[in-house]
């Protein structure tokens, strides 16, 4: 036990629980219509005359409307000119309602009715000859909507997505900050729970309901705790675990505010390391630090892994994804998506530019005997990178 694992009883880790004190402001009228105008100008760039945009987190993104796939078709219709268009059922005008943040003409459809002919007609309407769909789309709706629409040619909207939303704008900054911090908080009250003995399903109850009491928007967006040999698993394995004396802690937690994410890993001992623990622990944070200062505009994702996967085959581990050593990439993007455009990985020469957000976890496995993760985000500035979260100094302190 230190000072920031273990010491802290149940009552009083609940007696911190209490709503976020400083909220950020939701995003505006004004940022909506902007992405709006940004999507049309990448629609002109790439040539298409309609932009398809399906349920999901880009839904959200441009339109407020904060609800996931299903088999009905609700979606967001933007052309060169005019309101966007939402096509929606019938019975869910109401929710719509509340939900929709931007000026549109709503279209609605009921359940016996064909809701691609709606696309297809406003497409007509609107004289798009050509169609941008949102890669997130269900290929059985892409069958339906290419059966409807003809010889209209339908492309992938994944460089109208992406180029909206891989950068992010200060009020999206502000909103991963305060879910960041959030979620740090949670990691801080649950190394305090931190005892022999203490359960996986004990720790993960509590972390839930921390993040809804802090006033996440549905309290653990996932939740990851592991002991001992089941941190060599990078997302664990099944079943409840009891925590020993000088065994590995891997927590991997977040939660979302207004949708938009976070997504930090701790891992520290619970007792006394041993020379091998501390070993790894340290090339681990090593690694995280080197992808750090790799970061900077104008660089590729792919540089960003090799910095980490560098110090990490110079210590004899790897190379490639071979184990001992780094299994997974060093990173992906965040934001209203846990995981998203772009990937820091081998292959990715996404250019890093001011505005992207990004995790950095390059884990360390040593199999069927442990594994550290220190996962923190940082966004990348003028100059290079910030943090979002300080990263763990030390593998008996993980928090700054």
């Amino acid at each position: 036990m230190t000072a920031q694992i273990g010491g802290l009883d149940l009552a009083q880790a609940h007696a911190a629980l209490k709503p976020w004190p400083t909220t950020a402001p939701a995003i505006g009228a004004e940022e909506y219509q902007q992405r709006l105008e940004r999507a049309r100008r990448l629609m002109r760039e790439q040539r298409v005359d309609a932009l398809l945009i399906t349920a999901g987190a880009s839904l959200r993104y441009f339109s407020g409307i904060a609800w996931g796939l299903s088999e009905r078709l609700v979606g967001l219709l933007l052309t060169a000119q005019g309101d966007p268009i939402v096509i929606c059922p019938a019975f869910e005008a109401g929710s719509l309602a509340h939900a929709l943040r931007i000026p549109a003409d709503v279209r609605l459809w009921e359940e016996h009715e064909d809701p691609q002919a709606l696309v297809r007609a406003a497409m007509k309407e609107r004289h798009a000859g050509s169609l941008a769909l949102d890669p997130a789309t269900p290929h059985a709706m892409f069958e339906r909507l290419r059966a409807v629409l003809g010889a209209t040619p339908i492309v992938g909207a994944s460089a109208i997505v992406d180029g909206c939303r891989m950068c992010k704008s200060v009020a999206e900054l502000a909103l991963m900050k305060q879910a960041t911090a959030m979620t740090l908080q949670v990691h801080r009250l649950a190394a305090g729970l931190i005892r022999a003995g203490i359960s996986t399903t004990e720790l993960r109850h509590f972390i839930d309901t921390a993040h809804r009491a802090f006033g996440a928007d549905n309290g653990s967006t996932f939740c990851i705790v592991q002991f001992g040999q089941a941190t060599a698993y990078p997302h664990g394995i099944p079943g409840e675990q009891r925590l020993a004396e000088n065994e590995l802690v891997l927590i991997d937690i977040g939660c979302s505010v207004q949708g938009y994410n976070s997504d930090i890993t701790r891992t520290y001992i619970f007792g006394r390391p041993s020379a091998e623990q501390a070993r790894i622990w340290e090339l681990e944070q090593a690694a995280q630090r080197a992808a750090f200062e790799a970061v900077r505009p104008g660089v590729r994702c792919e540089t960003v892994d090799a910095a980490a996967r560098g110090v990490v085959e110079r210590a004899g581990l790897g190379p490639d994804y071979r184990l001992p050593g780094i299994p997974h990439r060093t990173g992906h993007g965040c934001g209203l998506s846990i995981h998203e455009t772009p990937y820091l990985v081998r292959g990715d020469a996404t250019v890093l530019e001011p505005g992207m957000c990004c995790s950095n976890e390059p884990m360390i496995v040593v199999p069927e005997q442990f594994g550290v993760r220190l996962e923190d985000h940082f966004f990348v500035t003028a100059e290079g990178a910030e943090w979002f979260t300080p990263p763990s100094p030390a593998i008996d302190q993980p928090f700054a």
